[in-house]
C-alpha cells in the first residue's frame, strides 16, 4: 500500500485469502477502514495458488491487472517495469529472476536453485516456452488478455504459471519477459520434490487439455462481462 500511495497510482489492491486460519482477513479488514482502494476476496476454503490468482484477476477491472506473491519477493516498485512493457505493446509482462541474476537481492539455497532451474528447463522443453523464468510470481496483463487467459486456465495449484504462459503463446499474445529485483524468502513452503512432481504431472495435463481441445477461446470470449467504465490503470 505504501508504494501505491507514494507514487499516487490510480490502483486497487485485491487481497485473496486462500482459506488461511491466521489473522490475515482481520488485518486486511482493519486496513480497509482507511483505504477504500483495498479489497478482501475470500476463497471457499484452501483452493491453491492458481485458483487464488484466477479468482483475484477475474474480479479486477483496471486497464492493467497484475498479481504478486504476498511475501513481495519482488518489490512493488518493480511493477513500473511490467507496466512499461505493456505500454510498449505487450499483452503480458512477466517478471524474471534469471534474465539478470545480478538483480537478485537474496539468493535461494543452492539446492533450490538447482531444482528450480531443472524444472524450468523441463517446462520450457515440454511446453515450448521461450522464457528464462516461468515461475516468478510477478506478472501483469492487459485486462482483455487476462479475461481470456484466466477463463481458460484449469490448473489450480503450483503449475498454473506454465499454463497461463502456454495459453498466451497459443493465443498469439505478445509476452515480454522483464528482469526484476527479487529476493528469496526463507518462509517459502514449496517442496521441490513433492510439489515439483505434482507440477510435472500438471504439465502433462496441460498438454492433454490442449490436445483434446479443452481450451476453447470462443467460450471464454463469450463469458467476458461488458465493461461499464474503465477505472484505474492498474489492479493488483
Amino acid at each position: 500500500m505504501a508504494c501505491i500511495l507514494e507514487r499516487h497510482w490510480d490502483a486497487e489492491v485485491l487481497v485473496v485469502n486462500d482459506g488461511s486460519t491466521d489473522e490475515t482477513a482481520h488485518i486486511v479488514e482493519h486496513w480497509m477502514e482507511d483505504h477504500p482502494n483495498l479489497r478482501l476476496i475470500q476463497n471457499p476454503g484452501n483452493k491453491g495458488k492458481g485458483y487464488s490468482v484466477r479468482n483475484g484477476l477475474l474480479q479486477a477491472s483496471g486497464e492493467i491487472v497484475m498479481f504478486t506473491d504476498a511475501d513481495l519477493s519482488s518489490p512493488m516498485e518493480e511493477a513500473e517495469l511490467l507496466m512499461a512493457a505493456i505500454d510498449k505493446g505487450a499483452d503480458v509482462a512477466i517478471g524474471s529472476r534469471w534474465l539478470d541474476a545480478t538483480k537478485q537481492t537474496a539468493h535461494q539455497p543452492l539446492y533450490r536453485r538447482f531444482f528450480g532451474r531443472c524444472f524450468n528447463a523441463v517446462t520450457r522443453i515440454a511446453m515450448g516456452l521461450p522464457f528464462k523464468d516461468t515461475q516468478c510470481g510477478f506478472k501483469a496483463f492487459r485486462w482483455p488478455a487476462a479475461q481470456v487467459i484466466f477463463r481458460l486456465q484449469r490448473i489450480e495449484r503450483w503449475g498454473f504459471d506454465p499454463e497461463i504462459l502456454f495459453l498466451a503463446i497459443k493465443l498469439k499474445m505478445k509476452v515480454e519477459e522483464v528482469p526484476v529485483s527479487w529476493g528469496h524468502d526463507e518462509r517459502s513452503r514449496i517442496s521441490y520434490l513433492k510439489d515439483g512432481l505434482k507440477m510435472l504431472e500438471e504439465i502433462l495435463e496441460i498438454r492433454k487439455n490442449y490436445l483434446f481441445g479443452r481450451y476453447n477461446e470462443a467460450t471464454a470470449l463469450k463469458a467476458i462481462p461488458a465493461r461499464e467504465t474503465t477505472p484505474g490503470k492498474a489492479r493488483t
